[in-house]
């Protein structure tokens, strides 16, 4: 592709999220690692080179560089049990410095279901590792998500936006605690020890003070060390029946493309409160239907507001600004690269000046060796007024006296 993910106004974002789409719906278009690696390796024959893909609980985006978005959405939809036709109507579209600012708000988590929600921040950092080692990152997404994480951090750090403890991970916790008078003797199983899992298993201890945890994942020596971790229980995940049937609350945390807890496992097991974290879910629908059963997703656990939230909304504007100004850091570095090209040619006739013949005779004596320093000097100078006047014709040959005249 050439120069041309040096041009922002290819640079695109399709994607749905919570405020269009429900968990069912968001759940057609979310996407496995497993998936993620099909897709980068598709991604070629949809002439697409530089992109990345975040999938989250709360939304489906594609981050990239393209002739339109259709293309993005055409390569996500290759591999998703949603369509494209689908997709696009409930899609939102950004491009160029619309998609850049989109991207900070997402970091900062001032786009996110639960205002202030910082775990997206590791999302998107394992989203571009992910394309990162499979070559979809360039220059000008590495420089981006460098400022967006830059960015966020000083959200973080400067304002109460993501103050207190209100995540999807501890919205369930606010859930258990209002749902039960007593909790010391609840028995709890929790599915899925990813991110959003441990955050919830530490959770369970620290804030609710639950010690009777069975934590169940598909790569069981993870659940081992988080249980060492915490002082709690695992189990491998075929036991899966056993424990369900045994507990009083379920919190499923996986990320698989097909239900982990079934019906059957609920069926004539008297009353529970299940808790799917995931996206698709991971909770068979009908299990909802089973008498005793109480099933609650990520959309359900949004709506839980509190004064940390209402605090949350205050630092909104001052998030904002912080924004603002990493952005405009941002388009300053993206002007100066659209010069690189002019600054290494006038570099260049720089050099071949200093050792022409003519450049020896106006000089009046014998040629100096070349001076680096000097010539990159001058050079600095150029950049410099291009970026403020953008008059690039002029400074070259501004540039060229300037040597002469230092020389």
């Amino acid at each position: 592709m050439g120069n041309s993910t040096t041009d922002i106004s290819r640079f695109y974002i399709v994607g749905i999220n919570y405020k269009k789409t429900d968990a069912a719906i968001r759940g057609q278009f979310a996407i496995s690692a497993e998936q993620y690696e099909k897709l980068l390796a598709l991604a070629p024959a949809h002439n697409l080179a530089e992109l990345f893909i975040l999938s989250t609980c709360n939304r489906t985006e594609v981050y990239g560089f393209a002739d339109n978005a259709h293309q993005l959405a055409d390569l996500l939809c290759s591999e998703t049990t949603g369509d494209h036709a689908s997709f696009m109507d409930m899609a939102y579209v950004k491009r160029g410095a619309e998609a850049i600012e989109h991207l900070f708000l997402v970091s900062a988590g001032i786009d996110s279901q639960i205002l202030g929600d910082y775990e997206v921040v590791g999302q998107i950092k394992q989203a571009v590792k992910f394309a990162r080692e499979r070559a979809f990152v360039g220059p000008f997404l590495e420089r981006l998500v460098n400022c967006v994480l830059q960015s966020s951090k000083a959200v973080k750090n400067q304002t109460e936006l993501s103050g207190g403890t209100v995540s999807v991970s501890f919205a369930a916790i606010q859930y258990i605690r209002e749902r039960f008078a007593a909790l010391t003797d609840k028995k709890v199983l929790l599915i899925g020890v990813g991110k959003i899992g441990r955050n919830t298993c530490r959770n369970l201890v620290d804030y609710l003070g639950i010690r009777n945890v069975i934590l169940m994942n598909r790569t069981e020596q993870r659940a081992a060390e988080l249980a060492s971790e915490t002082g709690v229980a695992y189990a491998p995940l075929d036991r899966i029946a056993e424990h369900a049937a045994d507990a009083d609350i379920i919190l499923v945390a996986t990320n698989a493309e097909h239900p982990t807890l079934l019906r059957q496992h609920l069926e004539g097991r008297g009353e529970k409160l299940i808790i799917d974290l995931s996206i698709p879910c991971n909770v068979e629908k009908s299990a909802a239907d089973v008498p005793g059963v109480t099933l609650v997703n990520v959309d359900e656990l949004s709506k839980i507001k509190d004064e940390t939230l209402q605090k949350r909304e205050g630092e909104v504007p001052k998030a904002r600004a912080i924004i603002a100004g990493h952005i405009a850091e941002l388009m300053d570095w993206h002007a100066m690269r659209r010069h690189v090209p002019v600054l290494k040619a006038v570099k260049t006739k720089l050099r071949e000046l200093h050792t022409s013949e003519l450049y020896g005779r106006l000089a009046g004596e014998a040629i100096p060796p070349v001076s680096d320093e000097q010539i990159q000097r001058v050079i600095n100078g150029m950049a410099t007024k291009m970026r403020q006047h953008n008059q690039g014709g002029c400074h070259y040959i501004q540039a060229i006296n300037e040597y002469i005249g230092t020389d």
